[in-house]
């Protein structure tokens, strides 16, 4: 793990650490390599609630290939909550949104099926079915709320 309050670290760097910690989405350098993934950016996979990131580089790898191959833009909902935000918004206590491998992604007017086999093509395990979103994670294998997408 590392502790980054700003300065220069490149994807190399932060894949062999799997994980890298900021104290705001704003301290991370603007660099190809301290960024490199092209459809998400640091403020949309921050905290809402306090500006905190946590990178971890196999979780934005997948999810910027699950956007890649959907072809359209993704609008992603939550991803890194602190542990205040997450208690907050009445988030899960063990949520994988506080380990940073997590996100919410917005369904409405998308072919959700295929954001979801996406996803699991490219090595999503956890998946939470919302009426207007699709949570998915790196945590163990298990799913929730498949009804919720048909109600």
């Amino acid at each position: 793990m590392s502790d980054r309050l700003g300065g220069e670290m490149d994807y190399k760097d932060a894949a062999e650490r799997e994980r890298l910690n900021y104290a705001h989405w704003k301290t991370v350098p603007r660099t190809w390599g301290a960024w490199p993934w092209q459809y998400f950016t640091p403020r949309e996979t921050a905290c809402r609630g306090t500006g905190q990131l946590v990178v971890i580089p196999k979780f934005l790898d997948r999810l910027d290939n699950v956007r890649r191959r959907f072809g359209h833009p993704l609008h992603l909902l939550s991803a890194y909550r602190s542990p205040y935000h997450n208690a907050k918004v009445g988030g899960a206590p063990m949520s994988r949104h506080l380990a940073g491998d997590a996100g919410d992604l917005a369904i409405v007017g998308l072919d959700k099926e295929l954001i979801e086999r996406l996803a699991r093509e490219e090595g999503f395990t956890g998946f939470g079915y919302y009426r207007t979103f699709l949570h998915i994670d790196l945590g163990r294998k298990r799913s929730w709320g498949r009804e919720k997408w048909n109600a």
